[in-house]
């Protein structure tokens, strides 16, 4: 164990192994439904279903393991969701581009955040993001992730009347995920170690007890990897002749979203656990940015859509990791995964939305750093504290909540000519928000 120590620096974080591999289990568990969700997106594409999985649970193993070993941070990774969808509906299904040539513009993408972080541009972007915000973050993330939780819990359902609404408390799936809530509120309220991998394995247990859990395994073969595995078209990605410059869009958007979804997890995690540094800054960031280029890559090259930080993390980190050991637990339990994908049915979603829910609640706790007092603050805060949960988006929040602190800094006459790139991020956020309009 001395020599996890002495790698990870477990001991001068504060941690020990067998935190980091508790944390490890508990943010796998909590983002364990990727293994089953981004297949059935994908596969609509004409995307073997099969492959798909195995493409998923491989690209989630390596990106994370290389996240813990070059950044040594506790940050988890895997094909992200809202990218899948854009590349199966939009690319694939919208565009009618084939889907081996949409993984070629992931690869692209992967290619471009390379170039941008070796040339230092989106660690100027992160520095660029005042610091006042950075709070906000943190807290729109715990509310988005609450938000989920509560969802797939079946405690607050759609309603068209308005928007949302309570749901049946009285059946099953709500009553678990409320008894799980419950378990792990009363742990952690005593400080009890593991209390959110205890609480997600007691409800369960509780659901296999009442007979709540669908259990339909389907045939798999780890073969299957191949199918999608370097099959991604990269020349008739860049046949721009061929295609139009809608190829340059779709790398664009792939680029755009994945790095403020990465951003404003970095940045959330980091508070949740600690790590930043009294200045606001993040160690290890180019390390951490650099990982992210290489798995959005690798995960092409495997046969799926972006590979991306997941803000399921902080569960993790909820739980006391704070090294890259824990991601490094959590990718091998992907690997393992790999052998094991169709029973991740084993457990349900009432299971993992109470841990979703308890760590909502954690990371409200750095919004106490925010001067509400100060409308030039305070209302681009707000914006990103509700933008990102109910835009189901990190990167929307943060485009309202920059945009509207660069306008008023601007109409203040408080502009500096070092706000240079922040008055270039609203202006590219303002232009998305026409473009998206347009569309």
């Amino acid at each position: 164990m001395g020599i996890l120590d002495k790698y990870f620096g477990l001991s001068a974080q504060g941690t020990t192994v067998r935190t980091e591999v508790m944390a490890g289990f508990t943010t796998f568990l909590t983002m364990a439904y990727i293994v089953l969700v981004n297949p059935a997106i994908l596969s609509q594409t004409g995307m073997p279903l099969a492959a798909v999985a195995a493409a998923t649970c491989a690209s989630a193993a390596f990106a994370s393991i290389l996240m813990g070993l070059v950044a040594n941070y506790p940050l988890a990774m895997a094909p992200g969701m809202g990218l899948n969808a854009y590349f199966t509906f939009t690319v694939v299904k919208g565009m009618g581009l084939a889907w081996q040539t949409a993984l070629g513009c992931v690869f692209l993408s992967g290619v471009c955040f390379l170039l941008l972080t070796l040339g230092g541009v989106r660690q100027m972007i992160v520095n660029a993001i005042p610091k006042p915000l950075f709070a906000a973050v943190a807290g729109g993330i715990g509310l988005f992730i609450a938000f989920i939780g509560l969802k797939e819990a079946g405690i607050i359902v759609a309603n068209p009347a308005t928007t949302v609404a309570l749901g049946d408390l009285k059946t099953p799936a709500p009553a678990l995920a409320l008894l799980g809530l419950l378990i792990i509120a009363v742990l952690s309220a005593w400080r009890i170690k593991g209390a959110v991998l205890i609480g997600i394995l007691a409800t369960t247990a509780a659901a296999w007890g009442l007979g709540q859990v669908t259990y339909q395994p389907t045939p798999y073969d780890l073969k299957a990897l191949t199918a999608t595995a370097f099959a991604l078209d990269i020349p008739a990605a860049l046949d721009i002749g061929k295609t139009g410059f809608g190829i340059l869009e779709i790398i664009f958007v792939f680029l755009f979203v994945d790095l403020f979804d990465n951003v404003g997890t970095l940045v959330g995690v980091s508070k949740r656990a600690g790590l930043m540094q009294p200045d606001g800054t993040i160690p290890r960031l180019n390390k951490i940015l650099f990982t992210d280029s290489i798995a959005s890559m690798a995960g092409a090259v495997m046969g799926t859509s972006t590979v991306t930080s997941y803000i399921e993390s902080a569960a993790g980190v909820a739980e006391g990791g704070r090294t890259g050991l824990t991601a490094v637990v959590t990718g091998l339990l992907f690997l393992v995964a790999l052998f094991f994908a169709p029973y991740a049915q084993f457990i349900p979603a009432a299971a993992t939305a109470p841990a979703l829910i308890i760590v909502g609640a954690l990371m409200m706790a750095p919004l106490k750093e925010i001067d509400w007092d100060d409308a030039g603050v305070s209302v681009p805060a707000f914006l990103i504290l509700i933008g990102i949960p109910l835009t189901f988006s990190i990167a929307n929040g943060l485009a309202f909540g920059i945009t509207a602190y660069a306008v008023i800094k601007l109409l203040r006459g408080q502009a500096r000519p070092g706000d240079w790139l922040l008055l270039v991020l609203a202006g590219l956020f303002v232009a998305r928000f026409i473009w998206l309009s347009a569309g």
